[in-house]
């Protein structure tokens, strides 16, 4: 019978296994998609993040990101990591030299899906094999969590859903910043990602096409004008809730367990913690202790994410955001780096 079946070979999901391996239990990633995988996200990886991925034994090429910068218009305020540099890095580069460290470790990455989940008294049948756990890393629309029974839908009439569009441009980097351009109706993240490319993030509630969306932001649509475009991804709605993070037998990590919104771009550090946490309970036989120490890992994420996003819907908040950080700028560079800090 195996140790674990992890479910889903994104980022979250090949470091869950890498730190199974670490930890020798036998471990099987599921995941119906071959070679490495784009999808739209911010691609800033924060200090936390990256000191993870290094005690991992993943290093991907990428541009170093030295803090955070807000702007509106032409006022900036910015906050530097206190805890060492992030990197920008490209989602296919990153989850290449992830793929290259499991495949190192002898960790088998096969397809298809997880469709079908039965628990027994001491293990799962996992589309009928045996498992003694299984760690859904699956996402934010994650099968494996519907299948548990651990969804919350979102109500039909929640006005809050928020969407991401992500666009790669082939110019050099003017920044060595995360920069979040602000508008009244979302934001727009720039990220350095290699000498030649830099990724271009849109966060809003209105569904329209990344142009458009763009034109909210003419600063930084005049300053694209030289690049070339490459293809746009889309995901959303962003929030997504959960009834809980173990189900018997079955431990969520990452999106699939749960997810706030991009604000802050804290969401892989986070995974991160989730699957060193959740690999520790299955070592330890004690899965119903991920669920505290899930929220343990998770609660300034959680706290600053909501906080913001609740506080910037009002529109005359959302419109005093960066001149308020800069008349109080200790207070912007403390929040950026308790987000900031490895876990």
């Amino acid at each position: 019978m195996r140790d674990l079946v992890v479910a889903g070979g994104g980022p979250v999901g090949l470091a869950t296994a890498l730190y199974a391996a670490r930890a020798g239990l036998d471990v099987l990633v599921r995941e119906p998609r071959t070679g490495p995988i784009d999808k739209a996200c911010g691609e800033g990886l924060m200090p936390g993040a990256v000191a993870a991925l290094t005690d991992l034994g993943v290093v991907p090429a990428g541009r170093p990101i030295v803090g955070i910068r807000y702007l509106d218009g032409s006022r900036r305020v910015q906050a530097d990591f206190r805890h060492g540099p992030g990197r920008g890095v490209s989602r296919p580069v990153l989850h290449q030299a992830l793929l290259t460290a499991v495949a190192a470790a002898g960790v088998d990455v096969v397809g298809p899906r997880v469709e079908r989940v039965e628990p027994r008294s001491d293990r799962l049948l996992v589309d009928g094999e045996a498992t003694r756990y299984l760690i859904a890393a699956d996402g934010l629309h994650s099968p494996v969590r519907r299948l548990v029974g651990l969804d919350r839908p979102a109500a039909r009439e929640d006005r809050s859903r928020r969407f991401g569009l992500r666009r790669h441009v082939r110019m050099a980097p003017w920044t060595d910043y995360v920069e979040v351009h602000w508008s009244p109706g979302g934001e727009a993240y720039v990220t350095p990602l290699a000498d030649d490319r830099i990724g271009i993030a849109v966060l809003t509630s209105r569904r329209a096409p990344f142009d458009e969306l763009l034109a909210e932001f003419p600063a930084l649509a005049r300053r694209l004008a030289g690049g070339d475009p490459e293809r746009v991804r889309g995901a959303g709605p962003l929030r997504q809730r959960v009834r809980g993070r173990v189900r018997g037998r079955v431990l969520l990590v990452g999106d699939a367990a749960g997810y706030v919104d991009a604000l802050t771009g804290e969401g892989l550090a986070l995974g991160l913690a989730q699957a060193r946490a959740a690999v520790a309970a299955v070592t330890r036989d004690q899965p119903a202790a991920y669920e505290w120490a899930a929220r343990r890992v998770g609660w300034r994420h959680t706290a600053l994410t909501l906080g913001l996003l609740t506080a910037t819907r009002v529109p005359a908040v959302r419109g005093h955001l960066v001149p308020a950080a800069r008349r109080v700028p200790w207070v912007f560079g403390a929040a950026v780096n308790q987000l900031a800090r490895p876990a």
